[in-house]
């Protein structure tokens, strides 16, 4: 007995003239915690971003009373290691298409 022969396959051909979208860019978020101070969360936005004490402390405050603050924006990558970096510092970060 031989072996069946492969069925043939439709490949779509790439619209040339179709324009791509471009990576769109990433935000990172930090977001509420019961665990950490306000002054860590301040300190911990200074030391990572090199933002001010006031730009931190505002970023801290919506992170507070809004639930989340954006802090960070750029490529996927970038994005990804601002939210590892977050993370070792106990913070709880998440990354998300910036809409």
């Amino acid at each position: 007995m031989s072996a069946p022969s492969p069925a043939p396959v439709e490949v779509d051909e790439p619209d040339l003239d179709e324009v791509t979208d471009i990576d769109t860019p990433w935000i990172v978020l930090v977001w509420n915690d019961p665990i950490n101070l306000m002054s860590y969360v301040t300190f911990v936005l200074q030391k990572l971003f090199g933002y001010s004490r006031d730009k931190a402390t505002k970023l801290m405050l919506d992170v507070h009373h809004k639930g989340r603050a954006v802090v960070a924006n750029g490529s996927r990558e970038k994005c990804e290691l601002d939210v590892f970096r977050l993370h070792e510092h106990g913070l709880w970060a998440t990354m998300q298409h910036d809409r």
